[in-house]
């Protein structure tokens, strides 16, 4: 016999793992017997029984029994949340149990998981909770809804006083971003020799921007335009409003014959396809600005874009006329000469509808008897719309459709053909 004591070395090598059957049971949504082996995990036995029932299960308490005895615990949130996860071996004939679920907490709002929490106890701070939440690094402040009480109640905290607020099964925090107003940024485009990005004070005017603005050389400081994404949003809730009405018009009117029916569905299966179309244009969002001594009150929004305009000696003739065009600016020229230098009506005169859009975003509806008119004076720069006649014998429906013409010409500077 010889015992060696140095530069000695040992392999061992498993020529196959050991089988094993075991039990999961509880709040699983396929709970009973599954096979696997020693070195599996309890995460691998809870996938094989479909997972943790979310609406009953606990994640806080999975249990593991050896002979009807408890053995170990394992807390899935540390492997979720931090990738902790207990390393030890099951044996055959051993159950992994879902107990129920504990108690719960929501959290929402500013936080990067938006979710119902457990949690042991009678409560647990908010400061804990948060941290399972994540806050997102604006927000400021949390409100809790206390929901466990016989009057609903609500408290409002900054999240840097909430840490120690203790929160009761049931209750809902919502993150959010609470701060005041300090700066806004305005951008500038268009003929502007300035910066394009202006920081303004809150509560700073529109008088307040141009002051600062070194205006290019070709500049039509008359026409500056404001596009504004509030007004823009609100625009494209009105012509959907619009639309809506349209739609719920052509599919509930009434016809008296069976012809008249056959005419009003190729009629509405035609409308339909111009309302689909009509959803797909996007606003401009720009604010009339009508009245020079107004202009300079109006109060700026973050966001807001202010358009230079260059100067401009054309002038702009679209919808129903044979060749849509961009003309040179003649003074005293009428609007029939433009819309005849633009190849004319494509349908009658008398029946179009003609909108007039100044630069600076206001408008004015031409009477028939006034489109020869040298009364109306048009400016270099501006737009001339010939709305297209409706042809329909419904008088809702034309009326609506009118209406829509008019809405996408002044917030969208669109003619959309029917």
């Amino acid at each position: 016999k010889r015992v060696f004591k140095k530069n000695v070395g040992v392999y061992a090598s498993l020529d196959g793992a050991e089988p094993v059957k075991i039990f999961v049971t509880g709040f699983v949504k396929q709970p009973g017997l599954y096979a696997g082996h020693a070195s599996d995990s309890v995460l691998f036995f809870l996938d094989q029984a479909g997972g943790v029932d979310p609406a009953r299960g606990s994640f806080l308490d999975v249990k593991v029994l050896r002979g009807g005895q408890p053995y170990r615990t394992v807390n899935l949130y540390d492997f979720i949340l931090t990738g902790v996860m207990p390393s030890f071996q099951l044996s055959d004939g051993d159950t992994i149990v879902v107990t129920p679920v504990k108690a719960q907490a929501g959290v929402q709002g500013d936080v990067q998981n938006k979710n119902l929490f457990e949690f042991s106890g009678e409560n647990i701070t908010a400061g804990k909770l948060l941290a399972l939440a994540r806050p997102y690094p604006q927000a400021t402040h949390v409100r809790i809804n206390r929901n466990n009480r016989e009057k609903t109640e609500v408290e409002y905290l900054p999240l840097s006083e909430a840490a120690e607020t203790p929160v009761y099964p049931g209750d809902v925090l919502a993150v959010m971003s609470d701060k005041s107003n300090g700066t806004i940024s305005v951008r500038v485009e268009g003929e502007s020799d300035s910066a394009r990005e202006f920081i303004l004070p809150y509560g700073a005017k529109l008088g307040d921007l141009i002051s600062q603005i070194d205006f290019g050389e070709n500049a039509q400081r008359e026409a500056i335009q404001l596009m504004r994404h509030s007004v823009k949003i609100r625009q494209k809730e009105m012509l959907d409003a619009q639309l809506r009405a349209l739609e719920s018009s052509v599919l509930t009117a009434r016809s008296n014959t069976r012809q008249e029916a056959e005419l009003r569905k190729s009629e509405a299966e035609l409308i339909l396809k111009w309302v689909e179309r009509a959803r797909n244009v996007e606003p401009k969002g720009q604010v009339s600005l009508a009245g020079a001594s107004s202009v300079n009150d109006i109060l700026l929004e973050p966001g807001d874009v202010i358009r230079i305009p260059r100067t401009s000696n054309l002038v702009l003739v679209h919808g129903d006329v044979l060749f849509p065009s961009a003309m040179a600016y003649q003074e005293g020229r009428t609007i029939e000469e433009f819309i005849d230098q633009a190849g004319g009506f494509t349908q009658s005169r008398r029946n179009t509808n003609i909108l007039v859009l100044h630069r600076d975003g206001t408008f004015l509806k031409v009477k028939h008897s006034d489109i020869d008119s040298k009364k109306i004076r048009l400016m270099p720069g501006d737009e001339i719309f010939v709305l297209p006649r409706v042809a329909t014998k419904h008088i809702q429906i034309a009326s609506d459709i009118i209406s829509i013409f008019y809405q996408l010409a002044l917030s969208a500077g669109v003619v959309l053909r029917l």
